[in-house]
């Protein structure tokens, strides 16, 4: 009778249990549908905000010791000196596509005739002329034998476009919910590190907490920062030498920066275009061509004073991390992703040299 009842109420306990893990997993299901489409914002909020305390402490030192007001003065200026440049870079992309655009819809799109200067291009000159001028004579033709793949394509462009801009103003916005994080650090650390023993333990989650932080601002700051710093310099540039396609060539910059490849690749071509295919004078060429050299060897400048010791992180990590987030979610994505991925690598790799240190000590406890 008693074995019946002791089986009985672990059945009931069983039932009990499996019907409040369900409900917890359904109320995380729910809170995650609501909360999934503000997630990639919060994410950049959270990872600028761990990037930019420590700037942000050095300003409330000055200021008083307040963090509301430091928060306030930085997101400003980061606003007025990122935010207005990648605005205006992004703008123009959407301006170049959509006159692209309207002149392929109303039959108006043609290729220009290039200029003879570029003949006298070293090495390629005569085959780009060529190519060129084939194709500006035979525009009309080209675009009515390639119809249906130009109007995909162009749709395609224009849903990155608007895209790009959508990911602009969540881009400004995660800059003002990034302070007011800042304005309530303390409280927030507390809650994650809390977050991290809960779930990790009392030993090993302060660590893991420790570790997450140094890698969200070596990446954010050192990989991320310094690249599209240098992209937005670059974009500043490309925008007032009149260079077509200055959105599109600052992004390229920006992934070739993330990737730690030189800027050169990009400035260099864009240069040997301003001085043989361009309108400008020759005091106008040589202004811009010195600021852009300059601008592409920033990173040689910014890299000691932002990114400190060294990245810990595979170059390879932050790169598939950092396209994988812009195909997922767009331009936000190119950002978090490189963090995401980078924190889950130091992680991993810290668990794996935790697991390597047990078994080292393991034999010799046992000698012992």
């Amino acid at each position: 009778m008693e074995a019946g009842t002791s089986a009985e109420q672990r059945s009931r306990e069983i039932i009990d249990l499996v019907v409040r893990v369900g409900l917890i997993a359904l109320l995380a299901w729910l809170a995650m549908k609501v909360f999934s489409p503000f997630l990639g914002l919060m994410v950049w909020a959270i990872v600028l905000a761990i990037a930019l305390y420590p700037l942000n402490e050095k300003i409330a030192a000055r200021m008083g010791g307040s963090n509301g007001r430091a928060a306030t003065v930085l997101v400003l200026g980061l606003i007025l000196l990122l935010g207005v440049p990648t605005t205006l870079l992004g703008v123009a992309l959407a301006d170049q596509a959509l006159d692209a655009y309207t002149s392929f819809s109303s039959g108006n799109l043609h290729v220009p005739e290039p200029k003879e200067k570029v003949q006298n291009w070293p090495v390629i000159g005569p085959q780009v002329y060529a190519g060129w001028s084939e194709a500006a004579t035979n525009t009309t033709e080209f675009l009515r034998q390639h119809e249906a793949q130009v109007r995909t394509i162009a749709r395609d462009a224009m849903g990155f476009v608007g895209g790009t801009l959508v990911s602009l103003l969540a881009f400004i916005g995660a800059f003002i919910i990034a302070g007011i994080m800042m304005a309530y650090a303390h409280p927030g650390a507390s809650s994650t590190r809390r977050i991290f023993v809960r779930v990790c333990g009392p030993k090993t989650g302060p660590e893991l907490h420790q570790l997450s932080v140094a890698t969200i601002r070596s990446v954010a700051v050192g990989v991320i920062g310094v690249a599209f710093i240098q992209a937005v310099l670059l974009g500043i540039g490309f925008l007032l030498a009149g260079v077509p396609m200055a959105g599109i060539l600052a992004l390229i910059a920006l992934l070739l920066g993330i990737a730690q490849v030189p800027a050169a690749l990009i400035v260099i071509p864009v240069i040997i275009w301003m001085w043989t295919g361009g309108d400008a004078s020759t005091v106008s060429n040589t202004v811009f061509t010195v600021y852009l050299l300059l601008a592409g060897l920033a990173d040689n400048v910014l890299k000691p004073l932002l990114l400190g010791r060294g990245l810990a992180i595979p170059m390879p990590v932050v790169l598939i991390g950092a396209l994988g987030g812009m195909i997922s979610s767009g331009i936000i994505g190119l950002f978090i992703g490189a963090v995401i991925l980078g924190v889950a690598y130091q992680i991993f790799m810290a668990w794996v040299g935790d697991s390597a240190a047990e078994e080292a000590s393991a034999p010799a406890a046992s000698n012992d």
